[in-house]
């Protein structure tokens, strides 16, 4: 038997990225806002099609910038999909919100977007979505009902950059969204983010909020003599030496896409059939979208069935975690109110849904071995 691991993930660094880095290394430029910060920003606003991208040390801090921006106060209500990274919540957990948890489509994965209007209370700001594996959300529906009562859209775009929902890309629904380049996405430096604005009237503040609460990007730009303190804010930069190393992934991103999408392509192709015999959920890509391929997941029938099949799939050197834990019937999440009932879906992929291993670099030779070892975890069900 073939004992050669196949890890669940590895990071992707493109020579190019290594030059980068050598070459920002010896400019002495190491912190934000250098060259190569500047370049990725570019890059991604330019392809994304939005009004201004800040780079971030993480998507973490976007997520905080955003809730900065809106100026949300303890007893402020956001609702978020139950099934997400915490991260998606806590960063507006620490502005003192309350979070309304919405459940998730069991097909899609992403929040049900049916369920979000009966959520909504006179306390209610905003809606952060997260487009999960980098598959959108149904966003006509979403953005239309934020339009009508009011309320601010973000988009939690870890898993989904250059995705497009019926040929628009993901990130220029919100009026703020955020992305990650930490080392399981599908570029990266390492750890990372940026939150990329649509509308320009987010932009000053949000330059002031990024440099420590301070004018400092005006004072560089020449508008101001000194900078000093003008607001809330924190040290929200990513440092150039990262910005050097995801610019070369960003510079190759259509090969990097194209590989994903292919593996992401023949697990389909080699599991779907067997695994709707075998009662076994695979992934749902809906009409008009095109996705990213950060995920391929499967929702097996039990916890124990999924737990199995772990079990299985470690013995012959393949990792296959599972994902999140349902946010609602977390220690934390029970604090903020008795919601876990109405989450069953949410519930279901925190006990079935396990992932397959995906990443650029990875071998059709190692896809296929981890298709013969699924289909043989199935064989008694055939």
């Amino acid at each position: 038997m073939n004992r050669e691991l196949i890890p669940f993930n590895l990071p992707y660094i493109p020579q190019s990225g290594r030059e980068h880095l050598a070459q920002a290394l010896a400019s002495g430029q190491h912190a934000g806002d250098g060259r190569y910060s500047r370049e990725c920003a570019d890059l991604l606003a330019r392809e994304i099609g939005v009004a201004k991208v800040l780079m971030t040390p993480s998507c973490t801090a976007a997520l905080e910038m955003c809730a900065l921006l809106l100026d949300l106060r303890a007893g402020d209500e956001v609702i978020f999909p139950a099934y997400t990274f915490v991260s998606t919540v806590n960063a507006f957990v620490l502005r003192g919100i309350r979070p309304i948890f919405c459940d998730s489509r069991l097909d899609t994965i992403n929040i049900d977007e049916r369920r979000i209007e009966c959520l909504i209370t006179d306390r209610t700001r905003a809606v952060v979505v997260v487009h999960y594996g980098g598959v959108s959300c149904e966003m006509d529906l979403i953005t239309d009902l934020c339009a009508r009562r009011g309320l601010t859209l973000i988009e939690d775009l870890a898993h989904g950059p250059f995705a497009t929902y019926r040929g628009r890309p993901l990130g220029t629904f919100g009026a703020m969204s955020t992305l990650s380049f930490h080392q399981t996405k599908n570029f990266t430096c390492g750890e990372g983010g940026a939150l990329l604005l649509r509308e320009p009237r987010f932009l000053e503040r949000a330059e002031i909020i990024r440099e420590k609460g301070t004018n400092r990007s005006r004072f560089f730009r020449g508008q101001v003599d000194k900078y000093t303190w003008v607001d809330q804010g924190s040290s929200y930069l990513l440092a150039d030496l990262l910005a050097a190393l995801l610019l070369g992934g960003l510079e190759e991103k259509d090969a990097i896409q194209r590989q994903r999408m292919n593996h992401w392509n023949h697990y389909l192709d080699g599991l779907q059939n067997a695994c709707r015999i075998s009662g076994i959920g695979t992934p749902l890509i809906p009409d008009g979208i095109s996705h990213s391929a950060h995920i391929f997941p499967l929702i097996m029938e039990s916890l124990e069935r999924r737990q199995d099949f772990i079990g299985f799939m470690q013995k012959r050197g393949i990792a296959c975690p599972f994902h999140y834990q349902s946010l609602p019937e977390t220690p934390m999440g029970l604090t903020y109110g008795n919601q876990q009932d109405d989450c069953p879906i949410a519930r279901c992929l925190s006990d079935q849904l396990v992932r397959l291993p995906l990443w650029h670099g990875l071998g059709d030779q190692q896809v296929d071995r981890v298709i013969a070892a699924v289909l043989s975890f199935l064989g008694g069900d055939l």
